[in-house]
């Protein structure tokens, strides 16, 4: 197997994509010591076409693929989409319309999170060849073995997405699928602006100044990882931001004497930015801190026992539908409407709602209630007595 390693093949190849009614998608990277994942492998699979493209290939640019991908007439198939989502709006084309079989098969019934070689276990009685699972993709030349190992990765996604899709229409869940696939595709949820970087975390605090320096931390993080190409963690951990926003250090002695920073940062040429950064914070910390969610109400006494009582419910709800819980609402949405019947939660909007949110209020109200028949849980309406005149 050759790959495509010129413009001119992969134009090509990219031409004979079009009028195709979908592709599939998968890409090999690398990100364990980087901030940016290396592209490393592309795969292409359409009903007719298949082919991989070597993006790291000295003679080759790859716009006649991102172009495909911007063709909003063409529908891109991924399994797990986020990060190779993310990949290609790195390289401004962001692949529309698109469609997770990850997701599509939470909705179809296949549980939470399903692992690709599951997927075409289950649907196409494929048993799929993982020797070179942990293939280093960076390296050339790619062997026979490892090309069609990353080629597999597509042409069952080809096989088996109309099965799944299909699927979907008779059970009346391709809507929620597409609905799903509207978050994944928003650039929001792959923007990198430095300044947005503390939205990432979770500050402790409201007060201006901790926020402010918070703020100033996580942005001067994001953008020395950016700059230098290394991962977020590797510059300053998560907790060391927090640590920093409650000491606010001044100066170098300050900062060499918290925990959370790494021994001798305050002598490295990290120390000196980083506290240019606080200090600019700290001038004024009400116009430089950002404006976070006030605290909802106090949760009820019982909060505890409601949570629970809606995990019940959800799974039995979950179990009813064939849908994983996981796609219908998470613990933090159940602890939101424990708190509140209008809480911001996805699962109180949509379809999430018809499934599993309004059955959560009536649960609250009194007006559903849970029986035990036999190992099944079932959810029954709850009769009141009429009031005596």
């Amino acid at each position: 197997m050759k790959p495509i390693t010129t413009t001119a093949e992969l134009a090509a190849f990219c031409n004979e994509l079009q009028g195709e009614p979908f592709v599939a998608v998968d890409t090999e990277f690398m990100r364990e010591t980087t901030y940016w994942p290396k592209l490393c492998l592309i795969q292409v699979a359409s009903p007719t076409h298949e082919a991989v493209i070597d993006p790291l290939a000295d003679d080759i640019d790859l716009e006649p693929l991102l172009a495909v991908m911007r063709d909003e007439r063409i529908l891109k198939v991924f399994h797990a989409a986020r990060q190779d989502v993310e990949i290609f709006n790195n390289l401004k084309a962001m692949p529309k319309p698109l469609f997770d079989t990850q997701v599509a098969g939470m909705a179809a019934g296949f549980g939470e999170q399903i692992a690709y070689d599951a997927l075409v276990r289950q649907m196409l009685r494929i048993e799929l060849d993982k020797s070179s699972r942990f293939t280093d993709w960076a390296r050339r030349p790619l062997t026979e073995a490892q090309l069609s190992y990353a080629l597999a990765d597509v042409t069952h996604l080809a096989k088996l997405f109309p099965i799944l899709r299909e699927r979907l229409e008779t059970s009346g869940r391709l809507a929620w699928v597409e609905e799903e696939m509207t978050a994944i595709s928003d650039p929001a949820a792959y923007d990198v602006d430095p300044e947005k970087a503390w939205r990432r975390l979770r500050p402790r605090k409201t007060q201006a100044k901790y926020l402010a320096v918070f703020k100033a931390v996580a942005a001067w993080r994001e953008r020395t990882a950016q700059n230098r190409d290394q991962p977020r963690g590797r510059i300053l951990k998560d907790e060391a931001i927090d640590e920093l926003a409650t000491q606010a250090p001044t100066s170098l002695e300050a900062l060499n004497n918290l925990r959370g920073v790494p021994k001798g940062f305050g002598g490295s040429k990290f120390g000196p930015d980083l506290l240019a950064a606080i200090k600019a914070a700290l001038a004024d910390p009400e116009g430089y801190a950002p404006v976070v969610d006030k605290p909802g109400p106090p949760p009820p006494q019982n909060a505890g026992a409601v949570v629970e009582l809606l995990k019940v419910l959800l799974k039995a709800r979950a179990e009813e539908a064939g849908v994983a819980s996981k796609l219908i609402a998470t613990v933090s949405d159940l602890e939101k409407i424990a708190a509140d019947d209008n809480a911001a939660t996805p699962a109180l909007a949509g379809w999430r709602r018809d499934a599993f949110g309004a059955d959560a209020l009536k649960i609250k109200r009194g007006e559903l209630a849970l029986v035990l028949d036999g190992a099944k849980v079932r959810v029954v309406e709850v009769r009141r007595a009429p009031k005596a005149n």
